[in-house]
């Protein structure tokens, strides 16, 4: 058998490796069809913030089971096919390689000067509105949510595999995919996806803050402001609408040097976000290198310490 501490790093070298081929079918895909496939019979039965606790139950119990199963009946033809499989199952769970390319497919166009490429790119990261951006905007878009994916695409589901292994893992990523799915505060899901966003925000509630605190550490690592980071994650890690996602994203601020938050736009309604981090340095391309290089870092000090857990 392969120990799970190995399975973890050797699932994370997959991702690394492969990144997220579009020609795979991936579990993520199979969970938000499961969840949109319950909605409306849910709905047409129940009340909807009754029929969201349901759909919660439903699509993450069954994900979970279904991944065990899966684990469990390879194991059964062979102990290293059954490994194997929840191996399998773990690199889905990673987002590592493909975060650090949807970042650099920003970072490319900007350094050209190619705003409306750069635009195009960004809108693929984030649901604010990109058709005006300039390129601070754009960059400080791409950074804020490099920090804030961290957690959800590597650092979390790291955690919860060390917990847990492949179903630890799955497990997280149906709570994810529920709150991608349905965690939206407009009309039409207020109500229907409390649950999935209250849950979400309770699964992220300890790999935000550990994350956070290995931030410094890993700043120190790249040569970056590993004090500032520390600082900052302290002072302004409420500073977000997010109860988790401030969290990390000041402890980033901190140690690239920089000003995350401001002014924001959702579906042509302007807005602000409370500021995190001091603005000693501009918010440049170059940053979004340098984000990249603390995501990195960052996850490797995290796969150290879930690994150290498992042991």
């Amino acid at each position: 058998m392969i120990p799970l501490s190995v399975q973890i790093i050797l699932a994370l070298c997959l991702d690394r490796l492969l990144g997220d081929p579009r020609w795979l079918p991936h579990p993520v895909g199979a969970i938000g069809k499961l969840a949109l496939a319950i909605e409306t019979p849910l709905r047409n039965r129940f009340f909807d913030r009754r029929a969201g606790i349901i759909a919660v139950v439903i699509v993450v119990g069954c994900s979970t089971v279904l991944a065990w199963f899966l684990c469990k009946l390879a194991a059964v033809i062979h102990p290293l096919c059954g490994d194997l499989v929840a191996i399998a199952f773990m690199t889905t769970g990673f987002a590592m390689q493909s975060l650090k390319q949807h970042a650099l497919a920003v970072h490319t166009p900007l350094v050209t000067d190619d705003l409306p490429q750069a635009r195009e790119q960004v809108a693929m990261l984030v649901g604010r509105d990109t058709d005006n951006l300039c390129e601070t905007a754009i960059a400080r878009a791409t950074i804020e949510s490099v920090a804030e994916n961290t957690v959800d695409g590597i650092t979390a589901p790291l955690l919860f595999a060390g917990l847990g292994g492949a179903p630890g893992i799955i497990f997280y990523k149906a709570i994810n995919t529920l709150d991608s799915t349905f965690g939206y505060k407009n009309e039409r899901y207020l109500q229907f996806g409390w649950a999935a966003a209250k849950l979400d925000d309770l699964a992220n509630f300890i790999p935000a803050r550990l994350t956070a605190l290995l931030v410094p550490i890993a700043a120190w690592l790249c040569g970056q402001n590993h004090k500032q980071a520390w600082q900052m994650f302290r002072r302004d890690r409420h500073n977000h609408p997010s109860p988790n996602g401030g969290q990390i994203e000041a402890a980033f601020a901190g140690a690239l040097n920089i000003q995350l938050g401001g002014e924001i736009s959702y579906g042509g309604q302007p807005g602000s976000r409370p500021l995190m981090g001091d603005p000693n340095e501009p918010i440049t391309a170059a940053k979004i290198v340098d984000t990249i290089r603390l995501m990195v870092a960052t996850s490797l000090c995290t796969l150290i310490f879930a690994i150290i857990s498992t042991a």
